[in-house]
């Protein structure tokens, strides 16, 4: 078979794979996982991925993989052009500080499946829960921002002007908060290269918006 992706259109983590995918220039079939339909909790799925997340990712020879952030590097070194990360060790590191402010800062506190916790077993508003999206988003983009003006390191993208995971990570992040209404007015640098990266033609093929399961 062919490399699989498991998908839902919404997932900020599935559109990372799409646009990893897409930059790299591989090809994928979907497989639509209904997250509000708890398709990602069905028996079949939890047997591939038992982490009863999206996305999933199954290579031609059946090995599945799960977590965005391994599965890029993943990709990275098994399809090294156009790289994801820089050659040089300290580059790396900054970029994967980055990818890690979004994916393991902001992104865990704003999941789906927490905000639906906050709502059942605390009885929370969704005005309140919305407060609560809102609130760690702009803790992390504070951090962000402060990250990439006290580095120095940024140009057209994060890193001057190599593409790199981070603008992967980014432009999913700006994309939810938008869709929240958060007010990301504070942190124009982070914004300026997200929409940057936006427009790129692997971003938009990867947009939530086009996906088939989005009608």
């Amino acid at each position: 078979m062919g490399r699989v992706l498991y998908t839902f259109f919404r997932s900020s983590t599935s559109y990372r794979l799409r646009i990893a995918l897409a930059l790299k220039g591989l090809d994928w079939e979907p497989r639509y996982v209904s997250l509000p339909g708890m398709q990602h909790r069905a028996v079949d799925y939890m047997a591939l991925n038992p982490q009863g997340l999206v996305p999933a990712l199954v290579e031609e020879d059946g090995s599945v993989f799960a977590q965005s952030l391994a599965m890029m590097e993943y990709l990275d070194e098994t399809h090294p052009d156009p790289p994801l990360l820089p050659r040089d060790a300290k580059a790396r590191a900054y970029v994967r500080m980055l990818c890690q402010v979004i994916g393991c800062d902001i992104h865990p506190l704003n999941n789906v499946r927490v905000l639906k916790y906050l709502r059942g077993r605390w009885s929370l508003s969704e005005a309140d829960s919305n407060e609560w999206y809102a609130h760690w988003v702009a803790e992390g983009m504070r951090s962000l921002e402060a990250s990439l003006v006290q580095q120095g390191r940024h140009g057209t993208w994060c890193l001057g002007e190599q593409l790199t995971m981070a603008e992967i990570c980014l432009v999913p992040q700006i994309a939810n908060a938008r869709r929240f209404g958060c007010d990301l007015s504070a942190f124009p640098l982070s914004v300026a290269i997200g929409d940057r990266a936006a427009e790129l033609p692997a971003f938009k093929a990867a947009h939530p918006s086009i996906q088939a399961d989005a009608s």
